[in-house]
Formats: structure tokens, sequence, C-alpha cells
């Protein structure tokens, strides 16, 4: 079959999936693009695992269709390999195996894989080269999983839970490689609970609630479609000359409490707010700014809050 050309590297077509009387996927639609990185959230239950292990091929869906680069993930699997990196939690690798040896005999898959060396170095992991798996921690076999989904030079890399059980450092370490990896034009799709991590990330999120995409928008987006628009409160020493604030383009909102200001609106509030006082020459002696995050967004478009510490789905 020859891919259809497109400029989405992944399709997902009205996916769903039954495991008995329980609908894990729901009429699940979504494009991402070639080169984006593109976030899946839902709290325990939603069906996020599920979706992208049919995005990957590794289930069959009850109906639906997926492509990825323009291979449909069932009939394609072998040249779907070639082209699609995966990391899931709780991967299964021969025990016995060291570090080096399993990058090495998961690189011999592919013709032309990355370097060991490099690939065992860009996650961290030069110190275990000669350690088995059964050996590492957890957070060194999440390392380890990581560079197996990358070893092949995928041109779409499926992340599930990428930080799970790193510390701060391996943590940056890891997003650092995930934007190294958009730069170089790869497709990640990410699966995580780690709210930071999906806002620094992400340039779109999906939120899936009980199997279903209740909402798809960028970070920011999110939070502007939840109804939250960022808040300065400031106080001053000298009166605000009327309709001064009115007129920035950024404020949507402004209440006055005496010498107390509380200023509603989007983009660089703040700044735009603080400019405007300095060339009025009022002088401010308190100021707060007050930004809504994704958590808030995802309670208020979801109904439920997202625990960290939940564990992967089914």
């Amino acid at each position: 079959m020859t891919p259809t050309t497109s400029s989405f590297a992944v399709e997902v077509d009205r996916l769903h999936k039954r495991y008995g009387p329980k609908v894990a996927v729901e009429e699940v639609s979504l494009s991402v693009a070639t080169g984006e990185i593109f976030g899946i959230l839902g709290r325990n239950g939603a069906g996020k695992t599920t979706t992208v292990e049919l995005i990957a091929g590794l289930r069959k869906p009850d109906r639906g269709a997926v492509r990825v680069l323009g291979l449909d993930v069932r009939r394609d699997r072998a040249r779907l390999r070639q082209v699609l990196g995966v990391q899931l939690q709780n991967a299964t690798l021969p025990s016995a195996l060291t570090v080096t040896e399993l990058v090495r005999l998961f690189g011999s898959f592919y013709p032309d894989p990355l370097p060991p060396g490099e690939l065992i170095e860009s996650v961290g992991l030069t110190a275990s080269g000669r350690t088995r798996f059964e050996k590492l921690s957890g957070g060194q076999q999440q390392r380890l999983s990581i560079a197996l989904a990358l070893v092949g030079r995928p041109r779409v890399v499926i992340l599930d839970e990428l930080t799970t059980g790193l510390d701060p450092e391996a943590r940056r370490q890891m997003w650092a490689t995930v934007e190294r990896l958009r730069e170089s034009g790869v497709t990640v799709l990410l699966v995580s609970h780690a709210m930071e991590e999906v806002e620094r990330l992400c340039d779109r999120v999906a939120l899936l609630d009980a199997g279903r995409v209740v909402a798809l928008d960028s970070p920011s987006g999110l939070v502007r479609r939840a109804g939250f628009a960022q808040r300065v409160t400031f106080r001053t020493a000298t009166p605000v000359p009327c309709g001064l604030l009115e007129g920035l383009g950024e404020v949507e909102r402004i209440r006055a409490d005496g010498d107390r200001v509380t200023v509603e609106g989007h983009g660089d509030l703040l700044q735009a707010v603080s400019v405007a006082l300095v060339r009025a020459g009022v002088t401010v002696t308190e100021t707060r700014s007050e930004q809504a995050t994704l958590d808030d967004a995802f309670v208020a478009l979801t109904g439920h809050r997202l625990d960290p510490e939940e564990e992967r789905v089914r």
C-alpha cells in the first residue's frame, strides 16, 4: 500500500474499543501534525494507554481507523515498525541482558540505528552500560525503555509516562531529549500525568474522560476555554487616571475597591498594566499576578482532579 500524502503524521478516526461491558475508548478522533508534540491527559480509567496502544497497532480496535505517516497500523505493521518508536510503561525485557546488549539487540532490527554509546549517553545510562536489566532501578529501566524507542531513528514516537520514577535532573534531561526530537522533525505523542511537563513540552493536548476526547487545544487554549482569565491585583499611592486601563487590548474586566484594583484579561497582562501605570506616573505599592494552570483547566473541563500518582490505564 502506498502511503497517502498528508500534513498529519497521525490520523485517528472514530476509534472504539470495548473490554466486556466496559467501553475503554469511544469515538476518539484526532489528528497530530508532523513535528508536533501532542499530549494525552486523563485520569485513571480514562483510556489513555488503550488509545496509544491502538495507535501503535498493539491492540485491534472494534471499529475505527488509524494511520501513521499514511500507513494503516494493522495492515502495514512491518513498515510501521521502521518509522514508529514506542515506549510503554512496565515493558518486559530479557532480564539477563545488559543495557548495552539490549540497545544493540534492538538496533539490529533497523537499517540505520543510532550508535549505542550515543543513545545510552543521551538517556543518562553511560555508567550502567554493563548492568543487567534485572539489576536496574525503576527509573533506569524507564530510561532504557525510552532509549529502545528511539534506537531506530523513528519519525513518530509514543512516550507513555515519560518521566515516571525519574529524579528532577533526569526529568529535565528527558524533556531536553523530547525537545530535540521536535527540532529534528520527529512527531511525539506524550501520555503524562505531570502538568508541568505537558505545559512545557506539548503544542496541543487532548483531554480524555471516560474514553472520549472532551477538549483538544494548546495548554494555554485549554485554560482559556475553561473560562479562566489572568488576574493582576495592585494597590496605588496615587489615583489611576480614568480610562487608563480600559483602553488596553489585554484587559477584559476591571474592579476597584478603594486603593485596590483588580484587572482580569489575557496575553501579557501584567506587563501591559505595569507599563501603562508607569507611563501615567501612578505609584504602585503592591502588585500580585495570578494565572490559571492546566490543572485548573483539567478540573473545569472534566469535572475531575488529576492524581499524579495514578497507575497506568488499560
